[in-house]
């Protein structure tokens, strides 16, 4: 971790919940970050991800009245950016959703991420060595569900393995209405997971995530597990030098 580095949030993060598509790369060109390009493991993936939300505080120090413990749930897609010698491999969102409108707009302000408020509930189920896990949003009319169960035992992912390369990217880059980055890094243990036996997403999103993306989510995933989670820091951001190819025309 380079010593400038301050944090801007420390939590837990909790019970994630990840489905991961199959998607098209052409699909996800138009919301790649200057600086950045796509990642893929063999085929590019994106990925709805449901998680909890604990013990949040500000500056790694300062508790949030009322908004400590909270959901999120997230379309995300995996990019890499070289910085000299080093590849750093990193995460990019096309929207967050949270149920409080002042998570909404810090989020949005300080890092410009796409974050939108909606009602949302979670339900993690335990018994015995059988999980069950859901998220959603919106109302009892018009619902958007992720899901998913699992047994076992949990387990590091296997080195190089798909579930590896999803949860251990650990930059994150986000697209600036100038046309520029701004790359921040998060700090976790690895996470141990559970691969799902059965997981499904139910409910239309094209508000959200546009048709194209709608439909792939319309699919059954190409792989889903649910990963423990652990003790999160979220450094402040930095803004990547505007370069040629990055000023807006």
């Amino acid at each position: 971790m380079p010593r400038h580095e301050k944090i801007f949030l420390s939590a837990e993060w909790r019970d994630l919940l990840m489905l991961n598509y199959e998607v098209d790369p052409a699909i996800l060109q138009k919301y790649v970050p200057a600086g950045t390009e796509l990642d893929s493991f063999g085929k590019t993936y994106v990925s709805l991800v449901g998680f909890r939300f604990c013990r949040t505080k500000l500056l790694g120090v300062l508790p949030i009245p009322f908004h400590s413990e909270f959901e999120e749930i997230n379309l995300r897609f995996y990019v890499k950016r070289r910085d000299g010698g080093e590849i750093r491999r990193g995460v990019v969102f096309i929207a967050e959703i949270v149920p409080k409108q002042a998570i909404a707009l810090t989020a949005r302000f300080f890092y410009g991420e796409n974050y939108v408020r909606r009602p949302m509930a979670h339900r993690v189920l335990t018994n015995g060595t059988k999980m069950e896990v859901e998220f959603w949003w919106g109302t009892e009319n018009q619902r958007c569900k992720l899901q998913a169960r699992a047994s076992g035992t949990p387990s590091l992912p296997v080195e190089g393995s798909l579930q590896q390369f999803i949860t251990e990217h650990y930059w994150g880059y986000s697209r600036q209405p100038n046309g520029g980055t701004v790359e921040y890094h998060v700090s976790h243990v690895p996470w141990k997971v559970w691969t799902a036996s059965h997981a499904e997403f139910s409910g239309d999103t094209c508000d959200l995530y546009g048709d194209e993306l709608s439909e792939v989510l319309k699919q059954a995933p190409a792989s889903a597990f649910i990963a423990d989670g652990s003790p999160v820091n979220v450094f402040c951001g930095r803004k990547l030098p505007l370069t040629p190819k990055t000023l807006p025309s």
